[in-house]
Order: C-alpha cells, then structure tokens, then sequence
C-alpha cells in the first residue's frame, strides 16, 4: 500500500518537473518577437489489474498523472509599433516561411534584415520567403514598403510576394528552435494581413506564468514532503517488525 502511494507521489512529481520545464521556457522567452507559449495537458492512467473468478477480493484500481500533449497557446501578442521598414507583423493566424538548412519552416517573428547579398533574411540569417522563392534587392535600392497583403516593393519596382502560410490545424506544429516551428500542412493565408513598422511581442503573461510557476514548486514541496512522511511510516513499520520477531 506505501508503495503504491510513493509510485502515484512519483508520478505526480514526474508531471510537475515537466511543467516547470515549460513554464520556465515560457517565462524565459517573456521578451521574444512572435513567441508562442505553451501549456501541458494531463491526464489519468489508471493502472491495470488483475481479474480472475478464483481471487477473494479484486485489487482496487490506482490512478496516476500522465501528461500526454503539449499544447500551443497562438493568441496574437500584442502589437509594438518600432518604425522600421524591415520590422513586419503579422495579423491573424499565419506565419511567415523561411528557409532554412534543413528545410522550410515557419515563424511569427518579423525583425527582418538584408544581408550582404541583398537577400531578406530573419534574425538567424534564414532567407525570408516570397511566393517566388528569397526576396532580393539592389545595391542601391530604397523606399522599402511592404502591402498589407505582403507585396514587397522598393523604388525600383515590385520585389514579389511575401510567403505568408496558415494551418488548417496548428497544434500539429512542433517547434524547431530558434523560435521556429516545423510540420504541418502549409496553405495559402486567407485571413491574415501584414503590418509593417511593428513587431509581434510574446504572448506570455508574466504575471500568470510566474504565479503558476509558485503553484507548481508548492505542489512539488508538498509531494516531497508526503513521500519523506511514507518513507518514516515504512521504516517505523519495519523497526517494529524487526522487534517483534525478536
């Protein structure tokens, strides 16, 4: 019986030190352009038994905390308007797709910069894409502007399309770092504009994540603290055994 409470104890705590995980990497990207947080779902498992017709009794069902999906929270952030030409928001529900080494991915960061080559390129130097492939510019070129639609244009004339993607499901996206997202079946945007001269801030309340990350460490304490407890009951249990066979 001690034991099957120090094993449901366990798997409680298992549950906890994972949301901690996702809690602190929430907290942790407080200030990231277009960052999403995420929350963890949980649910009961409960263990199998034994049945059989010749047993007196049947052994009662335990029930442990499983966390089984790691959902995204895609709320728009708030909107912060800086004023550079190369700063890009998105409004609605799709991203922005970038190419990377090991492929296309997808984002809702726009701190856009061109590179060297005159290519448009996000923060970790992935090429932005446009409907025709990279966005590039001239050397010379300048009046930067940007539809709401995505259409890119300088004072030499339209520069394409921007690339902007929606998900018929998004919580089927996995992150890929670097504030990236991977998977998914990309379609056209319908029902998302763009915004140039803002930023998407992080979706993330500080306020609430740190007051979950409080209730998480209690509920932990209070755990470690039940599992000491059955741990004095086992030992006391054992001394008296011992002293009773003496």
């Amino acid at each position: 019986m001690i034991e099957n409470a120090q094993l449901i104890s366990l798997s409680r705590q298992i549950a906890l030190q994972r949301q901690m995980d996702v809690v602190a990497n929430n907290i942790a990207n407080i200030n990231t352009t277009g960052f999403k947080s995420e929350q963890l779902l949980f649910e009961e498992y409960v263990m199998p038994v034994a049945r059989h017709q010749d047993f007196q009794r049947l052994d009662q069902p335990l029930s442990y905390v499983q966390d089984w999906a790691t959902v995204h929270d895609l709320a728009n952030g708030p909107m912060l308007q800086t004023g550079n030409d190369l700063d890009m928001a998105l409004n609605g529900e799709g991203f922005f797709a970038v190419q990377t080494p090991a492929g296309e991915r997808w984002t809702r960061s726009g701190s856009f910069q061109i590179n060297s080559t005159g290519t448009l390129v996000d923060l970790s130097g992935n090429p932005v894409l446009g409907e025709g492939g990279p966005i590039q510019f001239g050397a010379t070129e300048t009046s930067f502007t940007v539809a709401s639609d995505g259409t890119v244009a300088t004072d030499a004339g339209p520069k394409g399309r921007l690339r902007i993607v929606e998900f018929a499901n998004p919580q089927a996206l996995t992150r890929d770092g670097s504030n990236l997202f991977a998977g998914g079946t990309p379609t056209p945007a319908t029902g998302t504009s763009v915004m140039q001269g803002f930023l998407e801030r992080s979706n993330v309340s500080g306020v609430s994540e740190m007051a979950e990350m409080i209730r998480v460490t209690r509920s932990y304490e209070s755990l470690a603290s039940l599992t000491e407890k059955q741990d004095e009951l086992r030992r006391s249990a054992i001394q008296r055994l011992g002293d009773a066979n003496a």
